[in-house]
């Protein structure tokens, strides 16, 4: 890290000059406390690349069912998309906090929502066509503003069904109903709350991927999962997450929508075949299971 910044210049320099970013885990023990620490590189990162948009895909496969939490019936069928606002709102407005009291300022611009919800839409229109957004107006004026957008946004999209859920029974719902949602789109608080609920689901971090997308610039791809640190060096992290990622960056930076499918049914092949990491109740090594889904390649 360069002094008093959260990364190195030329790493940003490196970042906006790129095609796409693949980003690995990152945060340390050694950096609790620390004034400036790694993952506050990672938000400059977003605001100075613009990457508004956070995508995560939530798919149970089929051999892993039985890591999840919820009964079988619950998850069966479960396969959306959460789209998180990214830059904006609460974590970007000015936080102060007094000796008695503290208060985080929650702003939102017309055009910051209606990249988002643009965004969602385009993404649903390819799948099942229901987009679900999240938001808390009857309470919150930025969420008011939100669904304001959504619907205005929505008459662009005539053939995508838009519905509205308050946050409160959405997070109970993605337990509850997970397999109702098709394409989710939220603000950057809830985003961040709903995403992490979300990936529970599978009963691991360790085969989720995310993408992070801007308007005109390069997006970044990265596994959702920290750096575990206390396993590092060992030879046993889950290599899946990364490798999802990866797919996800051949088919939204590079067009390679073949290739990328090809990839998702070696991890899927490879699963169904028994070959897990300990994560996921196998034996496999990381280097074990990453020459598993390329042999299926």
């Amino acid at each position: 890290m360069q002094q008093d910044l959260p990364y190195l210049m030329k790493t940003l320099k490196a970042s906006r000059e790129a095609d796409a970013i693949l980003l690995a885990a990152i945060g340390s023990p050694q950096y609790d406390g620390a004034a400036v620490r790694p993952e506050q590189g990672l938000m400059a990162l977003r605001k100075e690349l613009n990457l508004y948009a956070n995508i995560r895909p939530v798919k149970i496969f089929d051999s892993l069912k039985y890591l999840s939490p919820l009964k079988p019936e619950r998850i069966s069928g479960v396969d959306f998309v959460v789209v998180r606002e990214l830059t904006g709102e609460i974590y970007f407005g000015d936080h102060i906090l007094e000796e008695r009291k503290a208060r985080d300022i929650n702003d939102y611009s017309y055009e910051e929502v209606e990249w988002i919800i643009r965004k969602a839409f385009e993404i649903a229109r390819n799948r099942r066509k229901i987009l679900t957004s999240i938001d808390k107006q009857n309470v919150l004026a930025t969420s008011k503003l939100w669904r304001k957008v959504a619907e205005e946004v929505a008459q662009d999209f005539s053939d995508v069904t838009l519905e509205h859920q308050l946050v409160d029974s959405a997070a109970m719902l993605m337990i509850t109903n997970p397999a109702k949602f098709d394409v989710i789109v939220t603000e950057n608080l809830f985003g961040d709350i709903l995403s992490d609920e979300s990936s529970v689901l599978s009963g691991t971090l360790g085969v989720m991927p995310s993408a992070s997308h801007s308007e005109n610039g390069p997006s970044l791809y990265e596994p959702i999962y920290g750096s575990a640190p206390d396993i590092a060096g060992q030879g046993i992290a889950n290599p899946i997450s990364m490798i999802l990622s990866v797919a996800m960056m051949l088919r939204d930076s590079f067009g390679r929508y073949e290739d990328a499918e090809r990839i998702k049914r070696a991890v899927e092949t490879s699963l169904a075949a028994g070959i897990l990491t300990r994560d996921i109740g196998g034996q496999a090594s990381t280097k074990e299971m990453t020459e598993a889904i390329i042999a299926r390649l």
